[in-house]
């Protein structure tokens, strides 16, 4: 039976955080592949540290020659990554960190396996387990824990970057515990924040001045109580930020990235890939699906799995969990999504309009829970199945 009354936490990290930066870079070299040819094939790897930024990996094109003519412009999207989040420390500064361009051909027998033929569909990318999830605690059918994570660090980066708080730097870390009774979320237990802070004369007790504003701007109202703990840069100091204080690496915030702990995650890192990857568009499918469902009314909770084999186009399984709270059978659920979706790679490119420039944004603040754009971005975050699906089950 499921616990009604009970305490969960997350966190999340800034655009300013180590890893969060290499993730940027890594997605805004795929854009910049797809604004150019929306059927590119990208694994980009990034890897940050002191005056150092490292970024390897493969690129498929239609034409394998024009890939040199492409790779004189990854050192200044590099720095255009660094300097719109904001690094110009010492030994951090988008002008003078050295960018190491090691990127190079697609192995051709990825690329066999991938790429249709007269004889077959094009297939996934790689084998693998996707989830998506959704759950009625937010507008936004997000976990609360992770959704209003994002939403402090989000908040405090426009502050910091219109001006009006300049005294707090591009790396920061936040994390609330919440508190649920009757399985819904009713207060905040505790909060955590460290920012970087450009003013070395700054204690940890100034540094909440600045970010207690805000952090309560954000939170639900009657959510911080007098019980609340704050931890607000518990070991002190925190001036020395970004991948000059700790290296950074693409992929290493898939929690924060998705539901922040609180449903299942297949492993598989979403920066730097192109559409055609399955860890990266399945699990923006499973997203999609999940919060139809729930947005039809069809549950308060969903959890959907997708899972594929490299070189085979369809999925080999469809999982739908209601956690008890579905209004219809599950097996109906996975039946109604398999008609009203083509789970392919090439079938979920094309309904989510996946092969265009849309990525760099996802970088940081999550890649669920945020509106659907004009232009496409986010597209996995629409509810246009709800009146399909109810009709469907």
């Amino acid at each position: 039976m499921a616990r009604n009354n009970y305490q969960f936490t997350s966190e999340s990290v800034s655009e300013g955080h180590p890893d969060k930066v290499c993730d940027r870079i890594s997605d805004a070299v795929l854009d910049a592949f797809l604004a150019e040819e929306p059927e590119a094939r990208v694994a980009c790897e990034t890897f940050a540290t002191t005056n150092l930024v490292v970024i390897g990996g493969e690129v498929g094109l239609s034409d394998q020659s024009k890939l040199t003519q492409y790779m004189d412009r990854i050192d200044q999207i590099a720095r255009d990554c660094i300097r719109d989040i904001g690094y110009e420390q010492d030994k951090f500064h988008w002008k003078t960190v050295s960018v190491n361009n090691v990127l190079h051909e697609q192995s051709a027998h990825i690329a066999q396996g991938v790429n249709a033929s007269d004889n077959k569909d094009e297939g996934a990318g790689d084998q693998g387990i996707m989830f998506g999830y959704a759950v009625n605690e937010t507008p936004e059918l997000m976990p609360a824990p992770i959704h209003y994570s994002h939403a402090i660090l989000r908040r405090l980066a426009e502050v910091r970057k219109s001006g009006v708080e300049p005294t707090l730097g591009p790396d920061a870390k936040s994390q609330l515990t919440v508190r649920y009774e009757g399985g819904k979320p009713v207060g905040i237990s505790s909060v955590v924040l460290s920012t970087q802070h450009l003013d070395e004369a700054m204690t940890s007790e100034d540094v909440r001045a600045v970010v207690e504003p805000y952090i309560r701007e954000v939170l639900p109202d009657g959510w911080l109580g007098a019980d609340t703990e704050w931890w607000v840069n518990p070991t002190g100091k925190f001036v020395i930020g970004g991948p000059d204080g700790d290296a950074g690496l693409t992929g290493r915030k898939i929690i924060v990235d998705t539901y922040g702990g609180a449903a299942p995650h297949g492993g598989g890192a979403f920066s730097g890939k192109d559409p055609t990857k399955v860890d990266r568009s399945a699990a923006y499918a499973s997203r999609y699906l999940a919060k139809n469902v729930v947005a039809a009314g069809l549950a308060h909770r969903c959890t959907i799995q997708l899972s594929y084999a490299i070189g085979v186009a369809k999925p080999l399984s469809i999982y739908c969990d209601t956690h008890g709270t579905g209004e219809v059978p599950d097996a109906k659920i996975e039946e109604a999504v398999a008609d009203l979706m083509d789970l392919t790679p090439r079938g979920i490119r094309e309904h989510l309009g996946m092969n265009r420039p849309i990525y760099q944004r996802t970088a940081a603040y999550g890649h669920f829970g945020r509106a659907p754009e004009a232009d496409g971005g986010f597209s996995w975050e629409r509810t246009d199945l709800v009146e399909a699906l109810k009709k469907a089950v």
